[in-house]
């Protein structure tokens, strides 16, 4: 390079600056030191390549620039330990994204878990053009230089970043914008100004709207015609200015510098090690990285920095999809932006006649061949001029075959729309093209770019509504090229996700493929699709939902499959299978190890590790592991403090207990254990419960339930019943719900009859002032249904009561908190409730006038035999009912006496008389019976 190259250029810099600022100050030093910048990257002997990720000028000029240098080794700015994922592009269909994932994190804060990084490529990108060069040329060396997976989570302080709140009026994000997850993305090049007034002022002053539609219209058509020159001093003076006009965030500085420093040390490193010469070398980096000012910059730079060591995580490597709206999500850019890119890629390679490179195989097509052994040796390369005068001066020149490609772009929007369910006609068509003209004109640009044109369909066909799924800024984006969605092939695939397709290959279809797939499995007549059902309900418990959903059949405990059929889309969740490889070999370990996760877990309770339990056997049939987190469980149950969790631990061990007793000759150790451990552990727990004001009746009366569920099998395992009886007395509930569920346990445990609990319901009802709170205590008999089932006729008597004795000024009021009641804290009770109402009242309508409750039958003949003088007839005629009851009963009392014939009145009035208790003792009976 020579001294006076960009003279020139900085005389009318400095020029420009005195003029503007009266004077030399801070602006001069910018705008001279962008031209230090360039001029430094250039006279660099080790050639630097820079470029902007997805950019179709940059792969163009890196296409150009390879078949006109061909160069021995390539270093690129790219994870060094994503090298071995290379090769495997040639089995994908682009896009595909290089990513690299860490379940096993050591190091780092435990929230960060799992670390995810992914490296999206494309077709229309300088990487893969140099990827593809490398791999495909004999003799030359590919060299990752860039920072290891693991250093971008040593060198980012604040982790991971989190999710960004949607906006609640955005439309719904597309399936395809999520396929990379929550990765942290890394791109070649990412060029966009970090100093958010410079692009305030670059959107407003070039009149678009974001800075996809800035760039594509003032850097990336410009650059796509430029030659290589051009091209290299555009890029390094864009990469400077952004650079110098950055904001002095410390963390971001040193980060980038620090990255700079890195790839300048590896670089040297292999240099030094393989003798290879500068010149025969090629450095594709971000423009932004192009146009650095560290000490360790170029092949004679310092070698200060010091590579620190990776942590202990564990890494795992693989290939995933990804698509244009993926890497638009990620990287911010403009929907659409990179399927424009895409279209403007192959208009370039079109019109320029240069033919890229592509892996072999690579999206059905054939490869490319390198023309290095039949090329002659390139001349050698003369000293670069200033060009960047030249081009900051060039007005844009218009393109007359545009108008033919607006033209054609107008007809098939009409036709899109009118698929679409739009009122479209050959008059919106022509309105597009002239309206996109027109935008350009008001824009200062010298012809429409697919922005324009998309603001113009809008404008001109969309109006007032969107008559289908999709509005005419989305078919504009579809009909530009859509979003292409990558693949990974079945060789790219790591073992587990191969596994499971060679399990379902019995289904008989492409599973591989997009979209939605039907799969029928008769396990009867074909027994051997039992392997595909079992892979299949692991794969929905892994799986994120819609991966694998069941449409007919189900999986309990102690079943087994007949028929089923679901609906499958594995190819569309391909990222998703290929992640559950990361994590192991085979999806019973994947799922092995997240059950053992979540028992041990610190924050696991008792409900969830028996959900574990129950997990391992139903998917795994693995009586071991059972056995393992069963024994979890039981020290987890031991530790807490609270019954919040005994709804679900309820649930889940009857049914589990109800498993084992009918599957197995004897019960495993572990669970009468937790019979036995529970017991007097919820006994313990119980008084506590009933006065605790966060503990809800649903709560309490699982804990109940559970004590007099498991009572008869702790008791053979040595538990006291006792120890239930003092727990109950020593509760004392001031709730009105939790009152109720004590007297329901106190009938369960004999401390009180049926007739008294009936008795305190009506002194309910009898009391103005507790009638406000009777739908409470209706509550907490509902929820008594848990652990009592028995009383669900004395809570049917108890509403009914209600609704027959309350006038309707007091009824209709708590009538609304009664039925809320109900439906919120027992939904799942209201069935026993509803089946007793429906055995104890008439069917039919004609018999519910003469119906009498049987409640009321009882009452009236346990009265009349307690009542002395007038009801001794009817006590008598009773005792001549059932000669052979009374004489029973009076035997076991001790009484002696005759029986006199059933018409002598005096007689039955007489015997009554001599043993009044015998008279009164019997009514009671009958009344309870």
């Amino acid at each position: 390079m020579q001294e006076g190259t960009f003279s020139a250029l900085r005389t009318q810099l400095q020029e420009a600056a005195e003029e503007f600022a009266g004077g030399p100050d801070a602006l001069q030093d910018i705008l001279l030191g962008l031209v230090d910048d360039v001029d430094r990257a250039l006279r660099e002997p080790l050639e630097i390549f820079p470029v902007c990720h997805h950019s179709p000028a940059s792969a163009l000029a890196m296409a150009r620039r390879l078949r006109e240098k061909q160069p021995k080794v390539v270093y690129l700015e790219l994870c060094e330990d994503l090298a071995p994922l290379l090769a495997e592009l040639r089995n994908c269909k682009l896009p595909v994204a290089l990513q690299a994932f860490a379940t096993d994190v050591e190091g780092f804060p435990a929230d960060w878990s799992p670390l995810s990084v992914v490296a999206p490529v494309t077709e229309a990108s300088a990487e893969y053009q140099a990827i593809s060069y490398a791999l495909q040329t004999p003799g030359v060396e590919l060299v990752l230089v860039d920072r290891s997976c693991d250093h971008v989570f040593q060198w980012d302080a604040a982790g991971p970043a989190p999710a960004e709140p949607t906006d609640p009026d955005a439309p719904p994000a597309e399936e395809e914008a999520a396929l990379h997850g929550d990765a942290v993305g890394l791109g070649l090049g990412d060029l966009r100004p970090r100093f958010a007034e410079l692009e305030e002022h670059l959107l407003r002053h070039g009149r678009v709207r974001h800075w996809s539609e800035w760039w594509h219209q003032y850097v990336e058509l410009p650059l796509g015609d430029s030659d290589h020159d051009t091209y290299r001093q555009v890029m390094f003076l864009i990469g400077s200015l952004f650079r110098r006009l950055a904001p002095g965030d410390p963390h971001r500085v040193r980060v980038d510098e620090d990255r700079e420093r890195y790839m300048w040390t590896r670089m040297r490193e292999h240099l030094a090690a393989s003798g290879a010469d500068p010149a025969d070398c090629l450095y594709v980096c971000g423009a932004f990285h192009a146009a650095s000012r560290v000490a360790e910059f170029g092949v004679h730079g310092a070698d200060t920095f010091e590579i620190g060591p990776p942590s202990g995580s564990t890494w795992q490597y693989g290939l995933i999809p990804s698509s244009h709206a993926a890497i638009e999500a990620q990287f911010g850019l403009a929907a659409g932006s990179v399927s424009i890119a895409a279209t403007t890629w192959a208009k370039h390679v079109k019109r320029s006649g240069i033919k890229p490179f592509r892996l072999a195989g690579q999206a059905g097509t054939r490869p490319s061949r390198s023309r290095k052994a039949t090329a002659a040796p390139p001349a050698p390369a003369a000293p670069p001029t200033d060009k960047l005068t030249g081009f900051l001066r060039r007005p844009p020149v218009l393109d007359r075959l545009d108008e033919t490609e607006l033209l054609g772009w107008s007809v098939e929007i009409v036709r899109a729309a009118r698929r679409n369910g739009y009122l479209a006609s050959t008059a919106d068509a022509i309105a597009v093209f002239e309206t996109s003209i027109l935008l350009a004109g008001m824009r200062d640009r010298a012809k429409p770019t697919p922005y324009d044109f998309q603001d113009a369909a809008v404008t001109c066909i969309e109006k007032d509504s969107v008559p289908g799924r999709r509005d005419v800024r989305r078919l504009v984006e579809i009909m530009m090229g859509g979003d292409r969605v990558g693949q990974v092939g079945y060789e790219a695939l790591p073992p587990l996700a191969r596994d499971v397709f060679d399990r379902l290959a019995p289904l008989n279809l492409k599973l591989q493929q997009r979209g939605v797939q039907r799969a029928l499995l008769d396990i009867a007549s074909r027994p051997e699709l039992e392997r595909c059902s079992d892979t299949l309900w692991i794969l929905r418990y892994l799986m994120p939902q819609g991966a694998v959903r069941p449409i007919m059949g189900e999986r309990r405990l102690g079943e087994r499959p007949i028929q089923e059929s679901w609906d499958l889309a594995l190819g569309t969740h391909q990222r998703a299978l290929i992640e559950l490889g990361y994590e192991g070999v085979s999806i019973e370990q994947v799922l092995e190890q997240r059950l053992r996760r979540t028992a041990y877990d610190p924050r696991a309770t008792a409900a969830t590790v028996l959900a574990a339990v129950e997990d391992a056997t139903l998917y795994l049939r693995s009586r071991r592991l059972a056995d393992e987190l069963g024994t979890r469980a039981l020290e987890v149950l031991a530790s807490e403090r609270s019954v919040d969790g005994a709804p679900e631990v309820l649930r889940r061990v009857r049914r589990l207990l109800a498993y084992y007793r009918t599957s197995e000759p004897v019960l495993p150790p572990w669970i009468e254990s937790f019979a036995k451990t529970g017991y007097a552990h919820y006994c313990t727990l119980l008084p506590s419960a009933f006065t605790d004001e966060d503990a809800t009746v649903r709560q309490v009366a699982a804990t109940l339930g559970f004590l007099f569920s498991m009572e008869s099998l702790a008791l053979s395992l040595g538990c006291d019943r006792n120890q239930l009886e003092l727990a109950v007395a020593q509760s004392h509930p001031a709730d009105p719900s939790k009152t109720a569920l004590l007297w329901a346990a106190q009938v369960q445990l004999g401390r009180l009859s049926r007739e008294e609990l009936r008795r305190r319901c009506d002194d309910l009802l009898a009391n103005p002032l507790v009638v406000p709170a009777y739908p409470r205590y209706l509550s907490g008999f509902v929820h008594a249904l848990e652990p009592v089932p028995g009383l669900s006729d004395v809570v049917v008597e108890a509403v009914s009561n209600a609704f027959a004795r309350l006038p309707d000024h007091v009824l209709l009021p708590w009538l609304p908190t009664l039925v809320t009641t109900l439906r919120s804290g027992a939904a799942d009770l209201a069935p026993l409730l509803i089946r007793e109402a429906g055995r104890i009242f008439p069917g039919r309508l004609a018999a519910l006038d003469a119906w009498v409750p049987p409640w009321r039958e009882q009452r009236p003949t346990a009265v009349a035999l307690a009542a002395p003088g007038p009801a001794g007839p009817r006590g008598a005629a009773l005792l001549a009912a059932h000669p052979a009851a009374c004489d029973a009963l009076a035997g076991l009392l001790g009484c002696e006496g005759t029986w006199e014939t059933p018409d002598a009145g005096p007689g039955g009035a007489a015997l009554l008389g001599r043993h009044p208790a015998t008279a009164e003792a019997l009514g009671e009976l009958l009344a309870e019976l």
